[in-house]
């Protein structure tokens, strides 16, 4: 499967710089300068460091917050030795800037929410709910996972990930053969989910505002995400071990949330409903709703303090949070920006003209999951190649759920990644990653039954 998805990446790359223009002018053909190349050889390298993290022990915050600043100052010199005007440059930063800025802002609350949950025991009181009741490991996999798959439509795959990520990390720590399938399960359950609501994955909340179908058409790919997520549970569940994790109800006592913890759980509620409604009533993004439920959890801290209970410190939270996984993304989204700038996702049609629509959007699904689904998802808005409405559901299906795919080739597979640090991995990932390909292949098939055989939508 690795050689497959190499193929397909260096397929893709080969087809974007071909199919460039000629530099006229100051129209400069960026991808095919030595500019281009070095930056390609820059993200390559980089990426290799990535998915090698535990080998090398090399946290995957450090290649990618320096292949994605470092790329940028070698177009940065390349404009000045060839003294080109440097303001598309500096357009293109600054919409950069706002992209990640959003995503940034975005994490950094849903992780301090999440945090502070953690902190007034609301995490300890739902493991012990859970394990007391006598579940084994295959059912409390399979409950995860279709709490993973019908929240993540409301609550974005990122909040649902993050979250039962912790719930999973809380029910036991140290056994692996549990955690990695569950953790694998819950990303793909949350990125299935999410497909199919246009609040529920940043790619789908991108075709449904560029006019692509209405809030509706979407909903036709539940039986696509629900299908394709539980072929790959079941083959999962196969690896998940036998036995129920460690309980005995004469040591182990029920947890007591600490003061205003309920209250938090109301709150993170409300702040992703804001955030929702928010963008979707007052076109904010999502993140300044986010933003404006940290002040009320900040307040709310305060109110409890006045009233004699025990407060909590949101700094102090704060500080605990996954700095390694807002500084991933601060450097991947600056690459993969800068190989846009350079050229090499601005050509993304040309896939599209030498293949099809349907094996092309079948394509962006591997794609997807190896650049990030965002900017693939954004090149081919941008270049709106002529489809109908099948196709466009088709690209957002696979768009999403071929994040998967790798480990952090979603943004709920990264946030996994840095909550279970060093179990989560890469490695780990690509193990069961037949799994996961098993179930694209069933997702693709049942859209491909429902839309183009039968015209159910």
């Amino acid at each position: 499967m690795k050689k497959i998805i190499v193929l397909l990446f260096a397929f893709a790359i080969s087809l974007f710089a071909s199919g460039m223009p000629v530099a006229t002018g100051e129209e400069v053909n960026l991808a095919v300068t030595w500019v281009g190349w070095l930056s390609l050889a820059v993200f390559v390298i980089a990426y290799y460091f990535i998915a090698t993290e535990e080998k090398y022990e090399v946290n995957k915050a450090k290649p990618a917050l320096f292949a994605g600043t470092f790329m940028f100052m070698l177009i940065g010199i390349y404009y000045a030795i060839n003294g080109l005007n440097p303001d598309p440059l500096h357009d293109e930063l600054e919409l950069l800037i706002l992209e990640i800025a959003e995503i940034f802002f975005f994490l950094l609350v849903a992780m301090t929410y999440i945090e502070t949950l953690i902190e007034r025991g609301v995490f300890d009181l739902m493991k012990y709910k859970l394990v007391s009741k006598g579940y084994t490991y295959k059912k409390l996999f399979w409950l995860t996972g279709l709490l993973a798959f019908f929240i993540s439509p409301v609550a974005d795959n990122l909040t649902t990930a993050l979250i039962l990520s912790t719930v999973l990390f809380t029910i036991d720590k140290k056994n692996i053969a549990f955690l990695v399938p569950g953790a694998i399960n819950i990303v793909v359950a949350a990125n299935a989910g999410g497909a199919w609501s246009p609040f529920g994955d940043i790619t789908t909340l991108m075709a449904w505002t560029a006019g692509k179908g209405q809030f509706i058409d979407f909903l036709y790919l539940f039986p696509a995400s629900i299908l394709g997520w539980g072929v790959t549970a079941f083959l999962l569940s196969k690896s998940v071990p036998e036995g129920e994790p460690d309980f005995d109800a004469s040591k182990e006592s029920k947890p007591k949330v600490r003061d205003g913890g309920m209250g938090v759980v109301y709150l993170g509620v409300l702040t992703i409903v804001m955030a929702v409604l928010g963008h979707q009533f007052f076109h904010f993004p999502a993140m300044w709703g986010m933003m404006f439920g940290l002040a009320v959890l900040k307040l709310y801290s305060i109110t409890l303090t006045k009233t004699g209970q025990d407060s909590f410190n949101i700094y102090i939270n704060m500080q605990k949070v996954e700095n390694d996984t807002l500084l991933f993304f601060f450097g991947i989204l600056s690459a993969v920006g800068a190989l846009h700038f350079l050229g090499f996702l601005h050509y993304i049609h040309s896939l599209y003209d030498l293949v099809g629509p349907t094996a092309a959007n079948v394509g962006v699904g591997f794609i997807s999951a190896i650049v990030d689904n965002v900017p693939v998802m954004s090149a081919i808005l941008k270049s709106s190649p002529v489809m109908g409405l099948d196709q466009w559901l088709l690209v957002t299906l696979t768009a999403g759920v071929g994040g998967s795919l790798i480990s952090f080739g979603s943004a709920a597979g990264v946030g996994v990644m840095g909550r279970l640090h060093g179990i989560y991995t890469f490695g780990a990932h690509m193990k069961h990653s037949w799994t996961i390909l098993v179930g694209y292949i069933v997702s693709v098939s049942v859209w491909y039954v429902q839309f183009q055989v039968m015209g159910l939508y």
